[in-house]
Order: C-alpha cells, then structure tokens, then sequence
C-alpha cells in the first residue's frame, strides 16, 4: 500500500470515531501526505455524521449560529472582490425555479431559508429567530404544524420589510402551476401556512410530518421570495435574474450561462457584512482549469465541484497557493434510466410516461446495464476511492439509519451477455437486436466535465463488449439542468435513454430526495400536461414504491421511517430504475489560503455558498 492508500486507511478510522482529527492529522503528516488533501479530509469529516433519518431534528449543543470565525470588528465592504469558479453556470437566480446546485449555488448569496443546515445536519436559525422544537412549544406535539418566530428589523434588498406573509407568499408561488417550481410536489405536503402576525409564521401539514423542518429550510429548496416584488405580471422573468432577496449580496448584472456579478447588499442585517464588497462569479470552461486557476497560478479564489482525476488534483494541490477540500457525505454519482419511449412521439411530446420504452422495458436488459458497470475501477481511477469516494450499490447513503445493508453490485461482463442471450437478444452483426428491436441506447451527460466524459468511454466500451450499441451525448450544463418547460435538452425532459449526474438530499430527513421516484400514477412524472415540473424524470412507475413513500410521509415513527427509506432503496436498486456508481464527497472545491476556511462549512445539505455573509480572509 502506497502513502496516499495509508492515508485513506487512516482516514476510515477518523471516520469511524477510532481516532481524533489531531491523531489523524499526526498520522498523515508522518505518512508525508499531510497536504490539503488531509487537511481538507480533516475539515469535511463532520458531514458523514448526518441526523439519523426520521429523528426531528433538533440543533446541536453549541451550534446555534453559522461559522463566523474572525468576523467580529470587521468593515462591510473592507474585503474588495472575491473572485469565484462556477465552471457550471447558472441560468437562473430564482431559487423556488433553480433545479441543479448550478441555480441553486448562485441564488444563495441573494435569497435565504427560513433556516440553514449546518455540517453535521443540525438545524440552525436564519430567517427564524430560533430553531422549532417540542420542548419550546413550537412544533407540535403530533407533529402537524410548526410555528416559527421571525427575526425582526429583516430588510429586503430594496428596503421593504421582510415579514410573515413573504412566508406565506412563497409557499403559495411554489405551488400555483403556473410558476413551474420543481419543488411544487414537495411542499404540497403543507395544507396551510397563515401569517399570525408580522413575525409569526403557523405550518400546518396534511399529515404528520417527520420532516417538518424540510420546508422553508437549506439552500437547496428553502428559499424565501419577496411577495411584493413577485406578484405582478411578468414579476416573474424580471425576478429570475435580478432577484430581490434577504441576504449580504444583491445582482448587479447576470449573463445566464456565463457570469454573476453582485455588491454587498447595503440593507443587509448585520452592519459589519460581508466583507467583501464584490462576488465576481465566473462560468465556462472545465473544473480542470478552474482548480488549477486557485491550487497553481492563484488567480482565482474560490474553485466548486473539481471533477477532475484525483491525481491531477493531488499534483495541482502542492501548487502552493490554495487548499484542496473534500467534504464526504450523501451525493451520489449514478444512471438513471428512461422508462419510456424517447424517440416516439405521443400527443405532441417524446418520453410519454405511458409508452414504453422498446429497450429498457426489459428488466433483463438493464439487470446487463447494471452488471457493466465497473464501479471499483471507476472510483480507484477517476474519483478518490474508497473510503471517501468508494463505489455503492444505494442510491440513498451516508444517512444513519437509513442506509440499506441489503443490496450489492458486481461486475460481470460475461454474465451480463448471458443473460441478454437467455432474454431472446442475439447477437445480429456487431451488436444484439430482439424481434426487430435494436438493443440501441442514447447516453447523455454534462459537457465540458472529463471525469464524466471518462466514465462514459468505460460504461460505453463494457456495455458493447455484451452486446449494445451506444451513442454518447454531452450536453451543455445549462441546459442539461434547466428548468424551463421549452429546453428539451434538459433531464425533465429526457429525450435520450440514459444520463448521468449526481444528486444528494436536501436534508437529513430524505423523504424529498426518495419523491423522485413516485409516480402517483402519473402526477409527479414530468409532461407537457405539467410543463415537465415534476422530479420523476425516468418515468418510474411503481404503485408498491408509492404506497411506501405515502407512509413514510405520515408516519411519526423514527425507526419506521428507516425501514421504509430503506425499502424504497431496495426496490429501486432491485428493479434497476438506476445504477449508482460512486458515493461521492459532497464537495470537492479548492480555496485561496487567505480565505478563512472555517467560514466555508461545506456539508452534504446546503448549496456551497450557504454561508458567504461570513466568508472573509484570514489576518
């Protein structure tokens, strides 16, 4: 075993509690490998350790605010740019519309949740004056409602006040049709949100709910939208890209799918932030040279998502002028696959929920799929292994509780053709066709991303090697991930057979991430009938795996709620909706060393930048 494997087998022990960060951090250096890879291990350990699925989630001892560290006495303002890598870049800056980290990533420093998420899961208060709980009398004992204190004196950019019916507007928006929020199926789970005065909120939920503190909450789907600049005609389009919004940055200008620039925002709450007086946020190129644009020339100083080889990476890391940070946690890297049709056209559409698709249909087809799929060599090559990025066979991970033990996955080229051959798909020149039907697929990904364009040349070269024939797509990442019902490149749509991309919860209560199979016979499939705004987007349907998330959604029991997350899973996973590949680390980002990298607080629930009101650099 080589150092760097050394350090990833001390890395296991720091994450399973064996050792300390110091001890571990005493270990690495002596292994010679004490760089910003173990540092960054060191810094992102917490985000395994998530709230059990199904425990209300209450704060944790001492963590009652965000990570402020060097914050105290500073000038808003005294900080000049702050300069950031978004090589994917966002398209819209409406967070109740932004369907991928992209949107969401770039909404953040303008619009604010209710509350935040810290590393390790714990709820903290943002827009709330404090966290809900039972013993301060704010969420219901049965668990249907949840009250929530404001914070008061809260501006709005443009100088209106911040109050309870912004709250209740929001809600309102996200689930009116017409707006297009891919969160709509998630907060139709509330029954009622009521203004109970300026600066109380009441949430009333149709059943119980486990996951109370899912909505209004994170980065990801909590957003907090303005009712009075939004409730005109055509507010909408003006919104998405000069929004109005509670937090330290406001949008100066915005190009969709190039750059972001903002200035901190003089209403802010706090007199002293941010430091920065400009975010300058730049998309296109690759994460290769994004990370070697912060490790080696020192450029830039903040680099997301650097799906970039790991060996690259470690030689860019001994650049001398940033750190390289990997945060472990729930995303996983997987292939989703289209249940329906996406060649044939009904009612005016392609991938029509009820017209199946003439490949994939055959559940042996993709059991092959799933058995082509080298995800050890995958995550030893072009991810950091195991055991901060090893492969998986779930798709729901790194939750307590909520991870199943019951599944595996093996790699088998031979008994993967073996069993399209027993299925009646022979071998007919170069590659297998069954009763006319080519055994054919279109497999799409995001461009300008290597490590995904390398998982694609592996998975293309096995899966052919049993027999399929495959064309690969790379599509731009704006429109890969856009929400609007007239791109017809984007995964709602899912005009191909199969795509790649990652995903991970919104928080440490998944019941949210596991809709994204639910078909309740047809309404949360994304159609035209419902201009594609539903997560569904394999066109699984599945009335078993419904019921399942039906029950996890009202019940008050902790462990039952495992049980059901975990049997959602499994069925997934059994009836290979998807192939997971690697369990990914929730963030992979370089920073500039003068950046104070306690502020950052990257974890698996909340887009990276949740925390910018706090970033500064160090003395």
């Amino acid at each position: 075993m080589n150092e760097t494997g050394r350090l990833w087998s001390v890395y296991a022990d720091l994450l399973a509690g064996r050792i300390s960060r110091r001890a571990f951090l005493s270990q690495a250096a002596a292994l010679g490998v004490a760089g910003p890879l173990a540092l960054g291990l060191a810094h992102g350990v917490d985000a395994r350790q998530a709230t059990p699925a199904g425990e209300p989630s209450s704060p944790a001892a001492g963590a009652s605010a965000a990570p402020a560290v060097g914050t105290a006495g500073q000038t808003r303002g005294a900080g000049g740019e702050l300069r950031i890598l978004q090589w994917q870049a966002p398209t819209t800056l409406n967070a109740q519309l932004a369907g991928s980290f992209k949107d969401m990533l770039a909404s953040a420093l303008v619009t604010e949740p209710l509350l935040h998420y810290l590393p390790d899961g714990a709820p903290i208060p943002c827009l709330a004056k404090e966290v809900p709980s039972r013993d301060n009398d704010l969420l219901a004992a049965d668990l249907r409602s949840v009250t929530y204190p404001l914070r008061e004196g809260v501006l709005w950019s443009d100088g209106q006040p911040f109050t309870a019916n912004d709250v209740v507007f929001t809600w309102q928006w996200i689930v009116d049709p017409a707006n297009q929020s891919p969160n709509a199926s998630t907060y139709a789970a509330i029954a009622a949100v009521e203004a109970l005065d300026d600066h109380t909120v009441k949430i009333s939920f149709t059943e119980p709910q486990l996951g109370w503190d899912t909505y209004f909450a994170g980065s990801q789907s909590g957003g907090i939208l303005p009712e009075h600049a939004l409730s005109g005609s055509g507010s909408a389009d003006v919104f998405a890209a000069q929004p109005i919004g509670t937090g330290p940055f406001v949008v100066d200008s915005f190009a969709a799918g190039d750059n972001v620039q903002y200035s901190a925002n003089p209403n802010y709450r706090e007199s002293n932030k941010p430091f920065f007086a400009k975010v300058n946020l730049k998309g296109g190129g690759d994460a290769a040279s994004a990370a070697r644009a912060v490790l080696q020339t020192g450029d830039w100083d903040f680099a997301w998502n650097l799906q970039v080889e790991p060996d690259i990476l470690r030689e860019m890391g001994e650049g001398g002028k940033g750190d390289l940070v990997i945060v472990p946690g729930t995303a996983v890297e997987f292939i989703a696959l289209n249940f329906s049709d996406p060649n044939k056209v009904v009612d005016g559409q392609r991938s029509q929920w009820q017209t199946p698709n003439p490949v994939l249909s055959d559940k042996a087809v993709r059991q092959a799929m799933a058995l082509g799929v080298d995800r050890q060599s995958i995550s030893e090559n072009l991810y950091f292994g195991p055991p901060g990025e090893p492969p998986t066979s779930n798709i729901l991970v790194g939750i307590a509780g909520a991870t199943s033990p019951n599944t595996s996955w093996e790699f088998d080229i031979e008994k993967g053709a073996q069993l399209l051959e027993d299925a009646g798909w022979t071998m007919q020149g170069n590659a297998r066709a069954k009763d006319g039907v080519p055994l054919k697929l279109t497999y799409a990904t995001t461009a300008n991303d290597a490590v995904r364009q390398k998982v694609q040349a592996v998975v293309k070269r096995d899966w052919e090697k049993m027999g399929f024939e495959v064309q690969l797509l790379q599509i731009d990442p704006g429109a890969f991930f856009d929400t609007s019902p007239g791109d017809d490149q984007n995964i709602y749509h899912m005009y191909w057979d199969v795509h790649e991309y990652a995903w991970s919860p919104a928080g440490p209560f998944p019941l949210s991430y596991m809709l994204r199979w639910v078909s309740h016979d047809g309404e949360n499939i994304p159609q035209k009938e419902n201009d594609w705004a539903r997560p569904n987007e394999e066109r699984y349907n599945n009335p078993h795996y419904d019921a399942l998330y039906d029950e996890a959604a009202k019940t008050t029991d902790p462990e039952r709620a495992d049980e059901l997350f975990i049997q959602m899973n499994d069925i997934v996973i059994d009836d290979v909706v998807l192939i997971p590949i690697v369990q990914r680390a929730s963030e992979k980002y370089a920073l500039a060393k003068s950046l104070n990298h306690e502020n950052i607080a990257g974890g698996p629930f909340e887009a990276l930048y949740w925390n910018i009101a706090n970033w500064n650099r160090g003395a």
